[in-house]
């Protein structure tokens, strides 16, 4: 007899108590899937192994099964890694006023789409571009869903099939593939580089003027540095050049700083204000790398540029969605109202005392100690990280921590939860108070305790 036959109906499974319970909580449909998964798997196991379940192991696979669908993949962390702008982990948190602006449009009818002085339709292209006119100084400005689009729609509505300048040096590869060249080529834009890797010259620009070009394109350098025998003219000068040449100048800014970094011990990052001030006539950034903002391109500049932006098709495919737009007013606001460093998350991390830092390494050490657990505080350095000041770091202090084996008790960090980013020096598991919150101390300090049996 085929031992598979032995196995149980999906309907009688559905019969059990536990799984009348499980049909109430979880859905019917739901339920039904899951099973049809475990018994589907009970018939492989007995092929392969002859092993027979019994209903009482999968009634309990069912309930398993259904965790495993229902919970979320998309996670809240505790970033204890000292990487403010980590790429993987989501880039740059909300700040509480952000995030209760797109709470309350994403759950209410909105005026999106609706001008409420006229009672017709209206554009959602408007929002926040007030506020950020105001704060770069832009004649007109355009938000849609990631710097890539900002670039990709640029380039589609200004320069398809026509050339576009760009020198070699700053034909970049940032995370996730994303690669300046290929994103010139699928916009339909035509790719001319001038100079060479590490040196151009205002006379590589000129030469590039016989074949006509629509534009000059200068890309920021977000995630590295080029050092040494090199050569660059200035922003200023390029578009001086292409100013005299009757063509324009479109910067891909990268990070979108509206503060001044050096003033927090960083190298100088140019900021969106200045950029334009030196000729840009449109810059593309991030809303969520050093802005501090949600998932957004942003494209700021001449008024004429921006609204034959607005009017290409591929505005619509690229928009930024209504819980992005109120996140991102509510970002440029705590901007507007020099609120910024207090009230962004990333800012806030990036401005913190050494003092306050190693306050909070110090404490945890000492709740860890009255646990019987030994650990240290040491010095090191935090970084900016998401593809913006490569190499620039901030000093900070750190909780060290000496296990037995370092990697797999960062693998059980991951575990927990919530989950527990942290990173490995010298040998050492080590924790930075710098980009974990206030609130989130307790939760970490419970999940170091539970793996106490590695801990040396």
């Amino acid at each position: 007899m085929d031992a598979r036959r032995s196995l149980p109906s999906v309907e009688k499974i559905l019969q059990t108590d536990t799984l009348k319970t499980l049909s109430q909580v979880y859905g019917r449909r739901l339920t039904v899937f899951a099973t049809r998964q475990i018994l589907d798997e009970a018939r492989r196991v007995i092929a392969q192994s002859s092993v027979v379940l019994s209903e009482s192991e999968i009634v309990r696979s069912v309930e398993e099964q259904l965790i495993a669908l229902t919970t979320p993949s998309l996670v809240p962390v505790i970033n204890a890694s000292g990487v403010i702008l980590h790429t993987n982990l989501g880039r740059a948190p909300l700040s509480r006023d952000a995030m209760e602006a797109a709470f309350t449009i994403a759950c209410a009818y909105s005026n999106l789409e609706y001008d409420l002085e006229k009672g017709k339709r209206g554009s959602r292209l408007i929002h926040a571009e007030k506020h950020l006119c105001q704060l770069t100084g832009a004649e007109a400005a355009l938000v849609v869903n990631n710097n890539a689009a900002a670039v990709l729609l640029s380039l589609a509505a200004l320069a398809q099939r026509r050339f576009v300048v760009i020198a070699r040096s700053q034909l970049v590869e940032i995370g996730g593939g994303f690669r300046i060249p290929d994103v010139m080529r699928q916009s339909g834009a035509r790719l001319l580089e001038v100079g060479t890797t590490n040196r151009v010259n205002l006379e590589d620009y000129r030469s590039a003027l016989d074949q006509k070009p629509a534009l000059f394109l200068v890309a920021h350098r977000s995630n590295f540095k080029l050092i040494g025998f090199t050569e660059e003219p200035s922003l200023m000068e390029i578009a001086e050049q292409a100013h005299e040449a009757g063509i324009q100048l479109m910067v891909d800014l990268g990070s979108g700083a509206l503060l001044d970094t050096a003033v927090y011990g960083l190298a100088h990052e140019p900021t969106v204000f200045e950029v334009l001030q030196q000729g840009a006539d449109l810059v593309c950034f991030s809303g969520d790398k050093l802005l501090g903002g949600p998932q957004a391109g942003i494209i700021v500049g001449k008024k004429d540029l921006i609204e034959k932006l607005r009017r290409h098709p591929l505005a619509r495919a690229v928009r930024a969605d209504k819980i992005a737009l109120a996140a991102l007013s509510a970002t440029l606001m705590h901007y507007l109202k020099d609120k910024a460093i207090e009230k962004v998350p990333i800012w806030h991390m990036i401005s913190l005392g050494l003092d306050d830092i190693r306050h909070r390494a110090q404490r945890w050490r000492d709740q860890l100690g009255e646990l019987g657990l030994n650990s240290d505080v040491i010095e090191s350095v935090s970084a900016v990280g998401g593809g913006s000041l490569p190499g620039e770091c901030l000093p900070t202090y750190l909780l060290s921590i000496n296990v037995k084996y370092p990697e797999k008790f960062l693998g059980n960090l991951r575990k927990n939860v919530p989950p527990i980013i942290a990173r490995i020096e010298q040998n050492r598991v080590v924790f930075d108070p710098r980009t974990v919150f206030l609130e989130q101390e307790e939760q970490l300090i419970a999940g170091i305790v539970a793996q106490k049996g590695q801990i040396e």
